[in-house]
């Protein structure tokens, strides 16, 4: 691995790596300052658009680390990088999600509504109801745009693996017949803008994720060496099992940066 790469800079899942739920996985302080002393930079990646860019600064403050805004990219902004791309002027659309997702459409000019609307947007929505279910699967077979923030069929919690924004769209795909556009992990907007920030390339920078389906599969479509860590939805066994494998299996994100010495 690291006669194969020269690794400068980290690409970071944060749901399952740095934390569960409000639990923080080893000891973020030391772990933060540790990138800082081996010289890497390093990007906060997240499928989870249920917090807004400054929510997750804030959460990482309370932890005792200090980070800057731009260092964390979330599923949120870029699916509404992606609908001001389609529809510049913005506009109404239907949402199923939470204040992240909602500020980060609301910022480009995009309201929620139930009529009229250029898209649906899914997210994670830990109050969702049956009747939002009901109108975004007529809206879609309306022939309404379905986007999907991230297709995680679960997230990581302190008391185990609960459903994700994928076992959502489950029930509306099985609804509609529709697959949704996933904009979110593991697309490769949000990894592209996280090596434009740093300005290094795909071969020095390491994707470090504990979901092999999304931050792996992300990570290696790209070029970039890989790093899965074992805190959160993948097993050593399954890491093994996947085709090509990580290039780095560690027990956390502290054993990884010893790895990486």
């Amino acid at each position: 691995m690291t006669g194969e790469y020269s690794i400068r800079a980290l690409i970071l899942d944060m749901d399952g790596v740095l934390w569960r739920g409000d639990d923080q996985i080893g000891d973020l302080p030391w772990i933060f300052d540790r990138i800082n002393q081996q010289g890497l930079k390093f990007s906060l990646l997240t499928n989870n658009a249920t917090r807004t860019v400054h929510q997750y600064v804030q959460k990482l403050h309370g932890f005792g680390v200090n980070v800057p805004a731009d260092h964390v990219i979330n599923s949120a902004e870029a699916t509404a990088q992606y609908l001001l791309k389609k529809f510049p002027e913005g506009g109404p659309v239907f949402v199923i999600g939470e204040e992240g997702l909602v500020k980060a459409l609301t910022e480009k000019n995009f309201v929620p509504a139930e009529e009229g609307v250029k898209a649906v947007v899914v997210g994670l929505d830990r109050t969702l109801t049956y009747q939002s279910l009901c109108r975004a699967a007529m809206l879609i077979q309306e022939g309404i745009p379905f986007l999907a923030t991230n297709p995680d069929p679960t997230l990581p919690s302190p008391e185990g693996l609960i459903p994700g924004t994928g076992a959502i769209l489950a029930a509306l795909e099985v609804a509609t017949r529709v697959k949704p556009v996933v904009i979110g992990k593991p697309q490769p907007e949000m990894y592209r803008v996280a090596i434009e920030r740093m300005a290094t390339s795909a071969q020095e920078t390491l994707v470090v994720g504990d979901r092999l389906e999304t931050d792996i599969a992300g990570g290696q479509a790209l070029g970039c060496p890989t790093a899965v860590v074992l805190t959160g939805a993948s097993s050593e066994e399954d890491a093994w099992a996947w085709e090509p494998p990580p290039d780095i299996i560690a027990s956390d994100l502290t054993n990884l940066l010893q790895l990486l010495t």
